[in-house]
């Protein structure tokens, strides 16, 4: 009688061990489409009024867990997404680490300012009462997802998004057709065999509405959640890439004219959300996948007017605190999911840089995760910074000619300091 007593108390000792080693997945939504309507904000200057809205903006947060870590990735339909906002969700977010959260944006030009911008004279129209509450919106969807952790298997691929999505509006072909998708699909329950969440990450401009029209709307990014979850069920997720100068979307029609409506959003994000489908579908299980974070701060010199300008005259402290505007600090992660390797991008990175970045990952498979945990606007290299007419805007609109290098040098730190993804052999 003893002896079976004792194998019992390690059978049940044993069990909850072996579940907390179990590849886990949940996630959740929340709506942040404000009510009533609110200006949408394209970039620096006064938001234009929203009359009417095309789609919904949503907060979108998939949890990921094995063995002891957690992570949490968010996506927000805005164009950007400051630290100081998305610290205020870390503080509210139970259960995981801030440096394992990551917060980033689709990038959308038709949504309410979150920056606090500036006009000519310092007035900003940002309304803190909607940030607010987007910020509680978005960590309550991450607490939720928390909730509904549940044993799953993991899909990674990466291929060639084919079709007419995106160009280089400077330079047609110079842009990368790749398109990452991660999927998480449960083991047990009710939703056994289903998809829990599939997360596609590809480099284009959102804007095919834009903020000129009056128009509220997540553009492209609503039509590709929507077709996802109808095709393979769970919730849609997308996170930008390295999509600066200028990577947009194809809309491009005969006589140098532009398909600028509702109806081109939903061609171009379900035919992304058909690729990314078609992408993950022949992946094989991982049944026993590894999941790794890391985190480091990094700081960059801020040189440009326009940047002081607004950092000194938005309510929303985005110094953090500090009183100096001559430099700004902020988060990169990297992650191992599975084969899958993830490096975040604090802005607009140009595809140059993601290209090379991606070169050097230890991984078959690079996800580059743009506007994520900050959006300093474009991020390009030296060589490239006012090199050529056609960059003196995003040249403008850079923290400085420092910032896409200081990115380049502390990623290929990162990367050299973390494991390889699981099975890769560089």
């Amino acid at each position: 009688m003893k002896r079976i007593l004792i194998y019992l108390f390690c059978i049940v000792g044993i069990i909850p061990f072996a579940n907390s080693q179990a590849f886990k997945a949940g996630a959740a939504v929340r709506v942040i489409t404000p009510d009533p309507l609110l200006p949408v904000s394209g970039g620096i200057g006064t938001p234009r009024p929203a009359k009417i809205k095309q789609g919904e903006l949503y907060a979108r947060a998939l949890v990921l867990e094995k063995a002891g870590t957690r992570i949490a990735i968010v996506n927000i339909d805005n164009l950007g997404w400051p630290s100081v906002l998305g610290d205020k969700s870390r503080a509210l977010i139970k259960g995981i680490p801030p440096g394992n959260i990551l917060i980033g944006v689709t990038h959308t030009h038709s949504a309410p300012d979150a920056y606090g911008f500036p006009d000519e004279k310092g007035a900003s129209y940002a309304d803190l009462k909607y940030l607010d509450w987007c910020v509680q919106q978005i960590a309550d969807a991450v607490n939720e997802a928390v909730s509904k952790l549940e044993p799953a298997v993991l899909k990674t691929a990466v291929g060639d998004a084919k079709g007419k999505i995106a160009y280089n509006y400077y330079a047609p072909k110079l842009y990368d057709p790749r398109c990452g998708v991660i999927q998480a699909i449960a083991t047990g329950g009710k939703n056994k065999g289903k998809a829990i969440a599939t997360l596609v990450n590809y480099a284009i401009h959102p804007e095919i509405i834009g903020s000129g029209q009056d128009i509220l709307s997540p553009d492209l990014c609503g039509p590709l959640y929507a077709r996802i979850e109808a095709k393979a069920g769970g919730i849609a997720l997308f996170m930008n890439s390295a999509q600066g100068g200028m990577v947009t979307a194809d809309n491009r029609l005969e006589n140098d004219k532009e398909a600028n409506d509702w109806q081109e959003c939903i061609r171009i994000g379900e035919l992304l959300a058909d690729e990314a489908l078609r992408i993950i579908s022949n992946a094989p299980l991982q049944a026993d996948p590894t999941l790794y974070c890391t985190s480091r701060k990094i700081g960059f010199p801020i040189a440009s007017d326009i940047m002081k300008y607004v950092i000194t005259h938005s309510p929303l402290n985005l110094t953090k605190g500090n009183t100096s505007t001559d430099s700004a600090v902020t988060q990169i992660n990297l992650l191992n999911i599975g084969t899958a390797q993830v490096l975040t991008i604090p802005g607009e990175a140009l595809p140059n840089i993601g290209y090379y970045v991606k070169r050097n990952m230890h991984t078959k498979q690079p996800f580059l995760f743009g506007l994520t945990n900050d959006a300093f606007g474009y991020m390009l290299t030296q060589v490239d910074f006012q090199s050529f007419e056609r960059y003196n805007y995003i040249s403008r609109t850079s923290l400085g000619e420092m910032t896409g290098e200081i990115y380049i040098q502390e990623a290929l730190k990162l990367i050299k300091e973390s494991p390889a993804s699981q099975g890769d052999t560089k």
